[in-house]
């Protein structure tokens, strides 16, 4: 399996509405996945609520990834994400996230903390893969 990276994991989480979130998740995020956002531990259970209510929100977006580097199993990057939701705000959140790889390639464990760039003070999170 070639190992997942920020770019398609947020696609297929959050911008191919027509692709299974389960399948999404799947694809990119191992069955122990855990993760931490600005201090706040969550587990894939809580992930996939996340997910789920991102989904209902989403219209459109786009990610832009400034610097990633890879190291085995570690990944890391700082990227902007893009998100237009249908009540018609739009934001963007720059995320540096670090991350750990199962052997088969996909997250296992993220850490990341975020800032709204810009955009209503309630969309801070929509930009998040937790």
């Amino acid at each position: 399996m070639t190992p997942t990276d920020i770019t398609r994991a947020i696609n297929d989480l959050l911008f191919t509405p027509d692709l299974d979130l389960a399948e999404a998740l799947e694809r990119h995020f191992a069955p122990d996945y855990r993760q931490r956002t600005n201090g706040e531990w969550s587990d894939r259970a809580s992930f996939v609520q996340h997910m789920t209510r991102l989904r209902s929100l989403v219209r459109s977006g786009h990610i832009e990834v400034h610097e990633e580097l890879r190291d085995g199993l570690r990944y890391a990057d700082r990227h902007t994400v893009t998100i237009t939701q249908h009540n018609g705000r739009t934001s963007r959140t720059e995320v540096y996230l670090f991350a750990q790889l199962a052997p088969d390639g996909r997250f296992q464990r993220v850490e990341e903390t975020t800032l709204l760039v810009t955009g209503h003070p309630d969309d801070g999170n929509l930009g998040t893969v937790r």
